[in-house]
């Protein structure tokens, strides 16, 4: 039966259960945090975005304010408003669809659906995969934030750490090259050297600022860059050819 799914929609399952499974973390660092079952799952519900709940976690975790933590999950999430605009591009839903396109609209199923060259493929792509995640995230983080809330002090398990574990895998395969690093590497920086001044929770958004701040200048720089062009020939004039001499 497997073999009679279309290519996208066997990617988008595969995916959508090894992500699924995460949610499982998800829930019980957030019990284990300090927030109760209906909050860890408004969370996953409206939010429904990984390295922001995750973020919104960890700053929760290490004393910071709520505000504190919502900006963090804000700025962790700005990304999924270029993913909507790409998709909004390709797949121009309408109407409800266009709503439910904007809640699934994440990090996995937007590599699937552009990862597809035929727009009914990019379609299901996006479909299968967002919503398959949205309903295994959340159930799997149902039973994550049972489980966490029954294990009782989190230092007992490790789990104390395990949110800055899990944010660290989500941000690892992003760093693909020495900019990359660099930039992260600033970031670091930025925050030891400021977490014994301020209160929890800012630090990472510092660093955020930071990094947003030099995301913007090379922006501008590369924008203003003039393009490499060749040289207009003016057939009166031969000599800058250097065809004659």
């Amino acid at each position: 039966m497997i073999n009679r799914l279309s290519p996208a929609t066997r990617v988008g399952l595969a995916i959508a259960i090894a992500t699924g499974l995460y949610g499982v973390s998800f829930g019980a660092l957030s019990v284990t945090s300090g927030l109760n079952l209906w909050q860890t799952m408004v969370l996953s519900l409206l939010l429904f975005s990984g390295g922001s709940q995750f973020g919104f976690i960890g700053v929760i975790s290490a004393g910071g304010s709520g505000v504190a933590a919502m900006s963090t999950a804000v700025l962790l999430g700005i990304r999924n408003g270029v993913y909507g605009m790409q998709i909004n591009a390709l797949l121009r839903p309408r109407g409800l669809a266009k709503l439910a396109a904007a809640q699934v609209t994440i990090d996995e199923s937007t590599a699937v659906c552009t990862s597809q060259v035929e727009v009914r493929e990019q379609q299901r792509g996006f479909w299968v995969t967002g919503v398959a995640i949205f309903l295994l995230w959340n159930l799997f983080t149902f039973l994550g934030a049972i489980v966490g809330d029954a294990a009782g002090d989190p230092k007992q398990w490790g789990l104390d750490g395990a949110a800055v574990g899990g944010f660290l895998g989500l941000l690892w395969p992003r760093l693909k090259n020495g900019e990359a690093w660099a930039i992260a590497a600033v970031a670091v920086v930025v925050t030891v050297v400021l977490t014994p001044w301020i209160p929890s929770g800012l630090p990472i958004l510092a660093a955020a600022v930071v990094v947003a701040t030099i995301g913007f200048i090379k922006g501008r720089h590369r924008d203003q860059r003039p393009e490499d062009s060749a040289p207009v020939i003016d057939d009166s004039d031969r000599r800058i050819t250097g065809e004659e001499r």
